[in-house]
């Protein structure tokens, strides 16, 4: 059986690798999506009525919620269109695209791979193949896990930073992209 810290780790390792090969200006777009899907799910658990009373008393549906709004948003992150202009724009040398797109994969892998445990972690595991790390009895495993549920996105995303994240992404594409 293997572990969900490393599941998380080889996320990161994956998305790393896509983040070399697309670059780092489409890499952002996808880190700005993942942003805005986590915006998105807080307001509709905090300000939407129907989301509030129903799905948040349901573990299971309150997770395929998160889960298809962040999938949903990442899926149309990675489709951005081909800008020429902004390829030119930033286009220097290949590698310090590789480079810059390998990090921003990470943040990107930490993002989608982290919000998702934390939706499957607030819902209690629901399903009967993915079992909680911190039950699991091995120190290694319970620690690594104990440290990383702790930092995930969601976490520290709360209420006031990520409205002020949106706000400097979408000020950050006005600037740059258009």
């Amino acid at each position: 059986m293997v572990s969900l810290t490393y599941v998380f780790w080889m996320f990161v390792i994956l998305f790393c690798i896509i983040g070399a090969m697309r670059g780092w200006a489409k890499e952002l777009m996808v880190s700005f999506s993942v942003i805005l899907a986590i915006t998105f799910i807080n307001l509709l658990e905090n300000y939407v009525p129907a989301v509030k009373d129903s799905l948040l008393l349901d573990p299971i549906g309150l997770f395929w919620m998160r889960a298809g709004v962040l999938g949903f948003l990442v899926f149309f992150g990675y489709q951005t269109p081909k800008i020429p202009r902004l390829v030119e724009k930033f286009y220097r040398e290949r590698l310090q695209d590789a480079l810059l797109g390998i990090f921003i994969g990470a943040i990107n892998g930490y993002l989608i791979g982290g919000s998702l445990w934390y939706f499957l972690s607030s819902a209690n595991y629901p399903f009967p193949i993915i079992s909680d790390p911190l039950a699991s009895g091995i120190p290694v495993v319970v620690d690594s896990a104990k440290t990383l549920l702790s930092i995930l996105p969601p976490v520290f995303l709360g209420v006031p930073l990520i409205y002020f994240i949106v706000v400097v992404a979408f000020i950050f594409v006005l600037v740059v992209f258009i």
